[in-house]
């Protein structure tokens, strides 16, 4: 348990790092290949939020056995949404969209430990898979024309996927007892939502 806790607390150390060195939400477009893809969700804050709070939230909202249900969730939606440019599917406001999935799942998580109101486990998943159909979306946005989906796309879900386990490993340690901790975590998730959507609009 004391390794455990050393290394969700150097994970926690690593994730407020790449918070404080991450200022813009799409620094450029045009991606493409599989350096791009693995760059995209740890370059984008909005994108980095929201990989880390969905895996906060089901370290907190999700039986032990089932934890890996909301990161699932999220990366297949997440593919499903980035393939949809493809077909000349897009969504207007997407950013605005966007920052408001992140303030969402904020509230999420300060939900997930209040029992007055934490929703149901399927409610709760369906808004984590609403949110990543946007990233996706606007992460298929971003794929420069003419270049490969597919190491575009290994390389932002293999991303997604280390960003997820990082939230459930902090996660995971702020659920011992660190109550204040998770608030401000939480608080500090939604608020960033609500910046991000304010300078969107």
């Amino acid at each position: 348990m004391t390794r455990f806790n050393s290394l969700a607390r150097r994970g926690g150390i690593a994730m407020l790092a790449l918070l404080a060195g991450t200022a813009q939400a799409h620094p450029g477009h045009d991606a493409s290949g599989l350096a791009a893809g693995l760059a995209h969700p740890f370059a984008g804050f909005d994108h980095l939020l929201a990989m880390v709070a969905v895996g906060l939230w089901s370290a907190a909202a999700l039986p032990a056995g089932r934890r890996a249900a909301g990161p699932a969730v999220f990366l297949a939606m997440l593919l499903l949404g980035a393939a949809l440019p493809r077909f000349g599917l897009q969504l207007p406001g997407l950013e605005a969209g966007v920052a408001v999935s992140v303030a969402a799942l904020g509230a999420l998580m300060i939900a997930a430990r209040s029992t007055a109101l934490r929703l149901p486990v399927p409610a709760g998943l369906a808004l984590v898979g609403v949110a990543a159909l946007l990233h996706g979306m606007a992460h298929g946005a971003d794929l420069a024309a003419g270049q490969s989906f597919a190491g575009y796309a290994a390389g932002f879900m293999t991303a997604s996927a280390l960003l997820h386990g990082a939230g459930l490993a902090v996660g995971g340690w702020l659920q011992a007892g660190r109550a204040w901790a998770w608030r401000a975590t939480a608080g500090l998730v939604g608020f960033s939502g609500l910046a991000l959507l304010a300078g969107r609009l």
